[in-house]
Parts: structure tokens; sequence; C-alpha cells
């Protein structure tokens, strides 16, 4: 301290410097009405501005430089991933931005050169060259078709308002399209004065829109105090609530019914391709909505057969008076050697696809069947995708005229053509309904005695369905099986035969003196016995052990459940079934 005041004593200039920076009371005065004239000034500027903007409505107009896309009164225009073309008044979006918002299933056809493309009740193949589309088998004359340009494949989307359901909407001035789906609600009202539209619901926000008195303006949505509005410019905003009148429904939400309400109860009504439909007349099945007869099948030759006769149309009728809905089974053909390559052949021909989905729809027509089940097995692993194809092209054909459509597949882990054939997760998305054939666990060729269906294998597996494939529980049905095997064992315990026993066979086969072990794991009895040298063994379906497996229906909210086959159960599964599925 000592030290710096000597240097300032011995430094005149910074003792100097020091003296400088004083100011006099007169100037200090001066200085603080300088700041206070800039305060107030500085004031009164924000003061004037807000003013300006309350008097003038907040005018700060968007104007968009871009085509701004408005899909159910929500701007995706961030989410596009090419530009919108428009030309000679029709409307291109991207393949690609068509995926995005419409269908994700969309793809170029290269067997014929068009784009295929399905949504709700509609398959449409939408040509690169010639100016026409085919809706759901009819062709209709367009102004346009699908273009390229650089490398990206665009739809003439103005031309498929039919295709995606839509409404589109072209506002030019403000560079704006809109697209409303016709199956969801909205609602307009009407104007009662001159309104700036706002961004939001703030004190002060920016105009997007103005309005007059009179205008029409779709409503969005409303909280009583302010309402959030579509003006006929395509702007998006709020205004007061209170400023709206006469406001009426356009058009109601139309969610799609389903064709039966509650727990599905199916059973398949199998015969062969070479029998006549069953005779039903007089029977009824205590708690039954569906059956599925073996109506249809692919032949040796590839060809799509019927199997239905007058027989057939007398099991309709039966089924129709008892209410029964009828779903069909669609099987491949019939032999495991051949099924592989002519399912094959028909997979990877889009044109094969298409003869046999109408050949399909042609059937549920000429027989007013409410649905089909197809049962297509032993397939090629790398055919995985042509077969997701198929379901998705034939789903909407069906769905237009009212068809349920149900698909079964295995359990997601086996081999090959047994059960890497099926993207589950695909055929779950886009069929009515996915059926888990839930039995064949240990299958007639295995080398291993053990349970057709144990419960822990069904709750594993049906954990696979529902997390890893996703599939919605509402559209998974699981099958239940009729009946059992019986499995012979040498005195070296290998496997020497394997024989199917029905449920109502099973008292018969058993001894009387046999012993039965619950297993509680299996949810099933079990039973062990000689026969000479070798050893029995078998693994009970009855109406305790199918009691259980029907429990995983209701805990995981499934659809229903879909049992093989009609005949080989015994009489007390039908009350059972109705109770716990709450028929």
């Amino acid at each position: 301290m000592r030290r710096g005041r000597r240097e300032l004593e011995k430094n005149p200039k910074v003792k100097h410097t020091k003296n400088a920076k004083r100011m006099s009371p007169d100037e200090i005065e001066r200085k603080k009405k300088i700041i206070v004239r800039t305060g107030i000034t500085i004031l009164a500027l924000i003061i004037i501005f807000v003013v300006a903007m309350i008097a003038n409505n907040y005018i700060i107009l968007d104007n968009n430089t871009t085509t701004n896309l408005i899909i159910n009164n929500s701007n995706v225009t961030s989410n596009l991933r090419h530009e919108i073309i428009q030309e000679d008044g029709v409307i291109y979006l991207s393949e690609d931005d068509v995926a995005n918002f419409f269908d994700k299933y969309i793809y170029l056809e290269e067997e014929n050169n068009s784009i295929i493309t399905t949504y709700n009740k509609k398959i449409a193949e939408v040509s690169l060259e010639e100016n026409v589309i085919n809706i759901n088998g009819a062709d209709k004359t367009t102004s346009a078709h699908a273009i390229e340009r650089d490398g990206v494949i665009y739809i003439p989307i103005s031309e498929m308002t039919e295709v995606y359901d839509i409404e589109i909407g072209n506002m030019e001035e403000t560079k704006i399209i809109t697209m409303d789906s016709l199956d969801q609600e909205q609602r307009k009202a009407i104007v009662t004065s001159n309104l700036a539209v706002k961004s939001s619901t703030n004190f002060i926000a920016r105009t997007v829109d103005r309005i007059e008195k009179g205008n029409t303006v779709v409503v969005i949505s409303s909280d009583g105090n302010y309402a959030r509005i579509r003006t006929e410019n395509g702007k998006i905003g709020y205004i007061k609530a209170n400023k709206l009148a006469n406001e009426y429904l356009v058009r109601e939400d139309m969610p799609e019914e389903k064709q039966i309400d509650g727990k599905i109860n199916m059973t398949w009504d199998y015969y062969s391709e070479v029998a006549d439909a069953p005779d039903r007349t007089g029977t009824t099945i205590e708690g039954v909505n569906v059956v599925s007869p073996s109506f249809f099948y692919i032949d040796e030759n590839g060809v799509f057969r019927e199997n239905i006769g007058e027989s057939g149309e007398a099991y309709i009728e039966w089924a129709h008076g008892n209410g029964y809905k009828v779903w069909p089974m669609v099987s491949n053909a019939p032999a495991a050697n051949e099924s592989l390559e002519i399912t094959s052949e028909i997979m990877n021909s889009y044109e094969n696809r298409k003869q046999l989905i109408e050949q399909i729809v042609d059937a549920c027509v000429a027989y007013e069947l409410d649905g089909i089940n197809i049962d297509f097995e032993n397939m090629k692993q790398e055919d995985i995708d042509l077969y997701s194809r198929f379901i998705i092209e034939l789903t909407p054909r069906l769905n237009e005229i009212g068809m349920v459509v149900s698909v079964d597949v295995t359990a997601p882990d086996g081999g090959e053509t047994w059960s890497l054939c099926f993207d589950r997760n695909v055929i779950g998305d886009v069929a009515d309904y996915i059926i888990f054939m839930g039995y064949d666990q240990n299958g007639v060729s295995s080398q291993t005695a053990g349970s057709n269906a144990g419960y822990n294998w069904l709750e594993l597996n049906l954990v696979k369905f529902l997390q890893t494939e996703e599939i919605d529980s509402d559209k998974l049905i699981l099958g239940i099986p009729f009946y059992t095997r019986i499995w012979t064992e040498d005195a070296n315990g290998e496997v020497v035969r394997t024989s199917t026993v029905n449920m109502e066979d099973i008292e018969e086969i058993l001894p009387d003196d046999v012993e039965r072990t619950w297993d509680d794991e299996l949810k099933q009895y079990y039973v062990e016995y000689q026969d000479g040298s070798n050893t029995r063994k078998m693994w009970i379906e009855d109406v305790e052990s199918l009691r259980a497996k029907v429990s995983l229906v209701n805990e995981n909210n499934l659809a229903g459940v879909a049992s093989w086959q009609y005949g080989m159960e015994t009489e007390d599964v039908w009350p059972m079934l109705k109770e716990e599925l709450g028929l």
C-alpha cells in the first residue's frame, strides 16, 4: 500500500489522469437528465410499437416460399422427403412421401412397370407409361401417370383421391395443399366479424391470416375460449371461440366396424378335397360364431380349386341359419413336396398373385361368404416378402366387399419352410386377424416325445407375437388343438412311432388303470405306461388343459380362439369355451 502511494506521488501523470475523470455537479446533473430522457424515449417507442401492433392485429403474416402440405389439419411440410410437383393441374407426391403418409407398402412392380399401392379397401396399379390407373381390378382413365425425375418416382396423387379416400384442396396464392381423409370427422363454422388469425393464444402472437365476417372455416378444436381453425386459404391458427357461429358437421368419423362383437370362437371344419362338405343339418355348436370349412385349395398344378358343390351350398345355408359366419380355408398344394415350388411360382409373379386374388374374390361373392382363412404352409423362406405382398394385395379387395381376412401362421421360431417363411409383423398389420396355430410343439416328425401344445410354450410364444412381432392383441387369435399325440419309445428311449389321437378317443386308447400326473407348467395330465418292451407316453388334452390355454386369451386380451378341428373334441369343450370367452 505504501509503495503504491509513493508511485502516485512520483508520477504526476497518474495523479493528473485521476483528476481528469472527475465531473462537476452540473455535468453530473446533465448526464442524469440525458439518461432519463433516453429511457423515456425508449419506453415511448416500445409503447408506440405495442400500440401499433395491437392496432394492426400484430401483422406479421406468414408467407410461404415453398408449397406447404397440410394433411388432416397437420402441417407435414417439414416431413416431406422431396418437393411437391405441380404440372398441368396435376399434383405429384413422391413415392417416398406417399409411403410416409399413406401406404408404407407401396412399391415398384417391374413386371408391368407400375407402382402398386394399397390403402384401406383399395389396391391400385399406377402405370409409369399410360394414363390409366387400375383400382380393385377396374381400369380408370386419368389425365396423368406416374413419372420419374432425377431418380425419384412421383405419384399423381390428385388423380388418386378415390384410392386414398381423400379430398384435396389447392390454395395457389398461399402455396398450400390440403388433404383431408373422408373417413374422419370435419366441422365447419361461420365467422361473425373481421378477424386476425393468430399463431397461438399468447397475448402477442403473429398473424397467420385474416378472415372476414361471413367466411367459412374448418373448426379443428375448441377449448371454450379459443378455437383452432383452418381458413379458406389453408392457414391454421387461433381465434376467439365466441367469434364462431352456426357450427355444423360436414362428416362424421367412420371407424371400422368389426364383423363380430366380442370374442371370436372359430372352428375349422375340415374335409379333404376328394370328399363332400359335411352335412351339419340339425347340428348346433354352442358358443361358436365362425366356421371354416375347407372349400378352397391350390392343386398340384397351381390351379385354384373349389370343393363346394351342392353339399357346400347346403353347409353355408346351415351355418348362416345358425348365425355363424363362414370363413372358408384356402390351402396351398396338398402334397408337401409340391407346395414349395407351386406356391413359390404363384408368389413370385404379381400377375399370378392377382389372378389368384380375383378367383378368391369371385368365389366369395358367388357363395355369399363372410370372409376367408388363408392357410398356406410349407413355403420357401426366400419368398417371405412375396407372401406378405399376397396378403397386402388380397386384404383390400376382400375388405371392399365386407369380407374378413384371417391368416394362419406357426410359432415364430422353427424351420425355414415351417416358421421362417412368415413375416408375422406385416401379416398382423395388414390382415384383419392373424391366427397362431398353437399346436405341433412336438410334431409328428419330432424325434423327442413331448407335449403337442404345452401351456408354457404357448405363453412364451404369445409374448413373441405381442412384443417382438408387435401384433395388436385384438387381431391375434389363438389356435387350440382338439387332439394330442401318443408316443412310443423303445427300450433305448428312442421314438419309434407317433400317432395322432383325437380328444374324444383318448379314454378308449388309455388303459383303465393308468396313472395321470398333472404337470402344472404344461397345464396337462401326463401318462406313461408299458406296452411290451416299449414305453408309451401321452400329454393329454382335455377340457381343463384347454381351459388353461383359453385363459391366455383373456389375460392378453386376444381376439379369440380357433380350434382344430371340429369333430375331434369331447362334448364338454363347447360349454367351457362359451363360458370362458363370455359368449
